[in-house]
């Protein structure tokens, strides 16, 4: 795989193992990696989308974003396979907790690799947005039977 200018290829393929191995290893469910491609330094979101900022010997930002039915899905696989039909405050608090595992697992990944990192807290961003960056973003669309989620990646060394 290719990276985008900013971005190494060690560091996108962590990145993008790390959110399809968390759908399939704690949700259960069926995932598959589309081609990644460059979104430039604006991206807009799908209904709702989940914010992480990325620390340490890397920084840049990690943001899954999907629409409101995949996010009923994931929390309902998330409590044991409960039908979900709308996000309360639990159901929100487990799609924070989905974006920590995914980012927790692409810490895990970078680490592999000699990179240290810390992920801060997740934010939850509901609506359609345009997110903007310096820099550009990589977008990996994944698709599961949860529903799609973009994966929108913008991650560079600390110089």
């Amino acid at each position: 795989m290719t990276a985008t200018p900013n971005m190494e290829a060690g560091h996108v393929n962590a990145i993008s193992l790390a959110a399809s191995d968390i759908i399939h290893s704690h949700l259960g469910l069926q995932a598959r990696m589309e081609k990644p491609y460059i979104s430039g330094s604006d991206v807009l979101s799908s209904d709702i989308s989940v914010v992480m900022g990325i620390n340490g010997s890397l920084e840049g930002q990690i943001i899954c974003t999907m629409e409101a039915s995949t996010a009923c899905s994931i929390v309902g696989s998330m409590m044991g396979g409960m039908t979900i039909t709308e996000l309360d405050d639990m159901g929100w608090s487990a799609i924070q907790e989905f974006g920590n595992w995914v980012a927790g697992r692409a810490a895990s990944e970078l680490e592999k690799s000699n990179e240290t990192v810390d992920i801060t807290p997740p934010v939850i961003n509901e609506g359609h947005s345009r997110f903007r960056i310096a820099s550009k973003f990589l977008t990996f669309p994944l698709n599961s039977s949860a529903g799609s989620i973009k994966l929108h990646v913008a991650v560079a060394p600390v110089k």
